[in-house]
């Protein structure tokens, strides 16, 4: 049976609004997924992957604070911030747990979230992200900050879709290349330049032999945001985890190949059980 998915917003503890679309599970034993989004984007990022999961697992999507719809009160930003802000969405929908798929930005939030709260990650799917960009990432993120709030949005327009999607499927599917443009226009700056701090600071790697649970990394073969040397990193790192290489794909695997993705996450969800709520 397919889900409609209802939207919602909920405040956290510390008074952000978050948007969310939830679908609920098609039955006692579906699994229950939620799916982070990547920077600068919103939960429409999933829709590729929710239309193939629909009828097979409960559905989360939301806009991570200043993104989207939810709130863009700039501040200082963290993957334990945002971690925090899904275990508390999870509370508000009434769901214990579930498997955790994030892709770039929301693989880091998603790494974040299983280290702090390891009995509501259920299983992991770590997309095309890191945890750690480098040294000098810290340089690197904020010099893209810098541009975007010295001329605009706009002026990385080129610089993301490149990174996003490889010139062959730019080609053939230009409405969603110009689908997401709309979104990143959107974005508030002083929210990007924070949520761009985030990313140069973060070092999650510490926390990686601590994700404990059923992990999947995936990488675009063509990914040089998040190349495929991060990905087996990720992999080496993460006791329980396998890689995939998703062939003539690039950062934005989600999006480019939804089919392969949804199949990883619903092979990698566990049913629940019986007596599960």
């Amino acid at each position: 049976m397919m889900q409609v998915p209802v939207p919602g917003s909920f405040k956290t503890s510390d008074g952000c609004v978050i948007g969310y679309s939830l679908r609920p599970a098609p039955g006692p034993n579906a699994p229950r997924v939620a799916l982070i989004h990547s920077l600068a984007l919103d939960r429409s990022f999933w829709n590729g992957v929710a239309a193939e999961l629909n009828g097979h697992a409960g559905l989360l999507t939301y806009d991570c604070r200043g993104h989207g719809q939810s709130g863009r009160e700039p501040a200082t930003y963290t993957p334990a911030l945002f971690a925090q802000d899904l275990a508390e969405l999870l509370d508000h929908v009434g769901w214990p747990d579930a498997t955790i798929a994030g892709c770039s930005m929301g693989g880091c939030v998603a790494q974040a979230f299983a280290a702090l709260y390891p009995q509501r990650a259920k299983a992991i799917c770590l997309i095309d992200t890191t945890a750690w960009y480098g040294a000098e990432a810290p340089r690197q993120w904020r010099e893209r900050a810098a541009t975007a709030r010295a001329k605009g949005m706009s002026a990385l327009i080129d610089f993301q879709v490149t990174r996003w999607f490889g010139d062959a499927f730019r080609a053939a599917h230009p409405e969603v290349s110009d689908a997401l443009i709309k979104v990143f226009l959107a974005d508030d700056v002083r929210c990007y330049q924070a949520t761009c701090e985030m990313l140069g600071d973060a070092d999650l790697r510490p926390l990686l032999a601590l994700l404990k649970m059923p992990a999947a990394v995936v990488v675009g073969e063509e990914d040089y945001a998040t190349p495929v040397s991060m990905a087996e990193t990720l992999h080496k790192a993460i006791p329980h985890s396998t890689l995939t290489v998703l062939r003539a794909a690039r950062h934005l695997t989600p999006v480019e190949r939804p089919k392969d993705i949804a199949k990883l996450i619903l092979g990698l969800a566990p049913k629940r059980r019986e007596h599960s709520r």
